[in-house]
C-alpha cells in the first residue's frame, strides 16, 4: 500500500465543520462501516422530524396551559429561570421557552445517533423529552379543569 497523503488528521472528527458542511450540501445519509457509528450523518431520518415537531407543538402548548394556570392563580412555574419571565406578560416567557426547546431538540436530532450520558442515545432521549411532555400536558389539563 502506498504512503497515507492525507493532511489534517481525520476530517470526519471535526464537529462543527461537518455540522456545517452537511447542512448545505449533504452527502452522507447512512453510516457506511461499523466503526462510524459515532460519526455523525448529513440526513436524517423523517421520524425526528415527526418527533422535534410534536414536541414543540406540546411546548407551545406547555407555555399556554402554564400562562393560563398562573393568571387563574391554580399553579405557578416551577422553573426559578423561566419564573421572572412570567411577570412580564408572558409573551417573553413563551418565546424563550420555545426558542430554548427548538435550540435543544435541534441538537439533539443532529447528535440522535451519539450517546449521551454514556448509555442513552440523543434520538432515546427526544422520545423520552416527548413522553414528558405528554404527561405534563394532561396534568396541566387535569390542574386547569379542577
Amino acid at each position: 500500500m502506498g504512503a497515507d497523503r492525507r493532511e489534517g488528521g481525520e476530517r470526519r472528527n471535526r464537529l462543527m465543520h461537518a455540522l456545517l458542511t452537511g447542512s448545505f450540501r449533504p452527502r452522507r445519509r447512512f453510516l457506511r462501516r461499523r466503526d462510524e457509528a459515532r460519526r455523525l450523518v448529513d440526513w436524517h431520518d423523517s421520524r425526528w422530524l415527526a418527533v422535534v415537531m410534536l414536541i414543540l407543538i406540546l411546548s407551545t402548548v406547555d407555555a399556554m396551559l402554564t400562562l393560563a394556570l398562573v393568571a387563574q392563580g391554580t399553579a405557578s412555574e416551577a422553573n426559578p429561570v423561566m419564573e421572572p419571565l412570567l411577570r412580564g406578560g408572558g409573551l417573553e416567557f413563551a418565546l424563550w421557552k420555545l426558542g430554548l426547546t427548538a435550540g435543544g431538540v435541534v441538537t439533539l436530532t443532529v447528535l440522535a445517533r451519539q450517546r449521551v450520558f454514556g448509555w442513552l442515545t440523543a434520538g432515546t432521549l427526544l422520545y423520552l423529552i416527548l413522553g414528558i411532555y405528554t404527561a405534563l400536558i394532561g396534568y396541566e389539563l387535569v390542574l386547569l379543569s379542577a
